[in-house]
């Protein structure tokens, strides 16, 4: 047991101590951070240029539809596009005298109206920037909501009077019935059961190959020759397993820690500043980001340990697998060849992640979670989605199990005789003899 305890330290520290873990553990929640804020910023930075900014409505349709433009996309800051009317037989002169003011950066835009506006057809914008789309969205709804109530007011009808008649905004308040009881289900519960399954699944590969790694790190500077002196391979194996088990534990934590503190403390300042960026739709923006919020599934002690323990159990099996694979190989370029069926496992289960997310009670869920490859992003995922019966909980933990079983006497007896092997990488048949020789 000291050995073992040694070993584990020794994997252990010798990888936190290292600059790139502490780069790659604080890296983890920046990024989060990052990609959770900037998005934002962007958006306040940029919100709604159109309604504010300088830009000239060119309106030759000789029904004062460039005012009602104006009046559909009023703006809250109050400042206003300026209008040309003239004839239309004059849009080529104003087109050109628009678009010298354009080029000059005087102007950052133009929106000729014609004949073919009225008609529903169509209408053309000319400016610096035609490529954010919540601009264009809200300048061409402004256009057409001017076209509806002409026509509707040509046909003596209230256009206000239409509008609070056909504006409708039904949400759909969902719940989950369980043997817990009622729960609310939305967006929220597919958001987090297709994080924890793409966690698992980048957690599962990244220190998979870490073990791989290190295994043929050993084989390749001949340390395991003299390790192996003192402690029996099965010891050794078993330490690099539980000490880079507890490297991923380390980093796996920070990071759920630091992701849980971002969307308790700062994406709720994000999503009002986000609705004041977008204006008009900020009570409708702030009302659907907090429903999803509502729906986001709550974690019992029961989940939390089920979640433990499927990593656990899906690394032990990946790590030994990984392991089996560096001890047989004599380079990182063969270990690549090598463990592509070990990584092909783990990506037909990635693949698996939407449909499964998508229909969490179907056939295909219920038998990718029970299968030992899948099991441990799966079930997780499902458990995070839905309700899953116990007894499909037990029986994926035990087949989780065996495999476990399975992978370390398979990895133990090739890791045993494959670490003092060099030259020729084996043949099945000569891992077969590997396995009768141990």
């Amino acid at each position: 047991m000291g050995k073992l305890i040694a070993i584990i330290r020794r994997e252990y520290l010798e990888r936190v101590r290292t600059k790139w873990f502490v780069i790659a553990t604080l890296l983890g929640p920046v990024m989060f951070l990052a990609l959770t804020v900037l998005p934002v910023l962007f958006v306040s930075r940029t919100k709604a240029s159109l309604g504010s900014s300088n830009i000239e409505i060119i309106d030759a349709t000789g029904a004062t539809l460039g005012a009602r433009v104006i009046e559909a996309m009023h703006d809250s800051s109050g400042a206003k596009p300026q209008i040309s009317i003239i004839a239309p037989s004059g849009i080529a002169a104003a087109e050109s005298l628009a678009t010298k003011a354009v080029m000059d950066e005087s102007r950052q835009g133009y929106l000729i109206l014609d004949s073919t506006t009225l008609s529903g057809r169509k209408a053309r914008y000319t400016g610096r920037n035609t490529s954010t789309v919540p601009d264009m969205r809200r300048l061409t709804d402004a256009v057409e909501k001017a076209v509806l109530a002409m026509r509707l007011e040509h046909e003596g009808i209230s256009a206000s009077r239409i509008d609070s008649l056909t504006k409708v905004d039904i949400r759909l308040e969902k719940t989950q019935l369980s043997s817990k009881g009622r729960e609310k289900s939305g967006v929220g519960s597919a958001i987090v059961g297709l994080l924890v399954a793409f966690l698992l699944y980048i957690v599962l590969l990244l220190y998979g190959q870490t073990v791989l790694r290190s295994v043929i790190e050993e084989k390749t500077t001949r340390v395991a020759e003299v390790v192996i002196s003192s402690v029996r391979p099965e010891i050794l194996l078993a330490g690099k397993i539980i000490g880079i088990g507890g490297v991923a534990v380390t980093q796996l934590g920070v990071w759920v820690a630091s992701s849980v503190w971002i969307g308790m403390n700062v994406a709720p300042m994000l999503i009002k500043r986000q609705a004041s960026a977008m204006g008009a739709a900020s009570a409708d923006s702030t009302a659907r980001s907090a429903e999803i919020f509502a729906s986001m599934p709550s974690f019992s002690i029961g989940l939390i340990v089920a979640l433990l323990l499927f990593f656990v159990l899906g690394y032990v099996f990946y790590s030994c697998l990984y392991a089996a694979v560096g001890s047989t190989v004599n380079s990182e370029s063969e270990a690549q060849q090598a463990a592509t069926p070990v990584a092909m496992l783990l990506i037909v289960s990635a693949i698996f992640i939407q449909p499964v997310a998508l229909a969490p009670q179907s056939t295909l869920a219920s038998v990718m979670s029970m299968l030992p490859f899948s099991a441990p992003i799966m079930m997780p995922m499902r458990m995070s989605l839905i309700s899953v019966p116990a007894w499909e909980v037990a029986v994926s933990l035990f087949g989780m199990t065996l495999a476990c079983v399975a992978a370390i006497w398979f990895s133990a007896r090739i890791y045993r005789v494959g670490l003092l092997m060099y030259g020729k990488r084996p043949t099945i048949r000569e891992l077969f003899k590997w396995l009768r020789y141990s």
